[in-house]
């Protein structure tokens, strides 16, 4: 059975998703910089990933440096991470206090650092 709550955020939200698994969904929400955005509920929290770009081979130190830099000062919900080799953007919420508030402003926040960010990062990949 598939998970209510999340999934009605999800259709109150107007964002286009498709359900993957049972408490897995994928956001593929071109118009606002949510593509391939994971969300998954994994009890007591709900997940929300999405791959960024791969972990450039040169000029890490710096790369590095930046991605904290933008957590720092410009990511509100969420973070940049590091997985295998690609640098993702990950945020957990607590699934039992979670409200609608909270999950919009998580993915808008998503949103708001893939469209911001994207020229910045790009001039570090291949």
């Amino acid at each position: 059975m598939a998970d209510e709550k999340i999934e009605q955020y999800l259709i109150n939200l107007m964002v286009t998703y498709r359900e993957i698994d049972k408490n897995l969904w994928l956001v593929e929400d071109e118009e606002n910089y949510l593509e391939e955005v994971a969300i998954m509920r994994a009890d007591p929290l709900v997940v929300m990933r999405t791959a960024v770009m791969d972990v450039p081979e040169e000029n890490k130190e710096e790369f590095f440096a930046l991605l904290l830099k933008l957590n720092a000062t410009d990511l509100v919900h969420g973070a940049y991470a590091l997985d295998q080799g690609k640098v993702v953007l990950i945020d957990t919420l607590e699934y039992d206090t979670m409200d609608l508030q909270e999950f919009r402003a998580s993915l808008d926040a998503f949103s708001l650092a893939l469209s911001q960010h994207y020229k910045i990062l790009s001039v570090y990949r291949k």
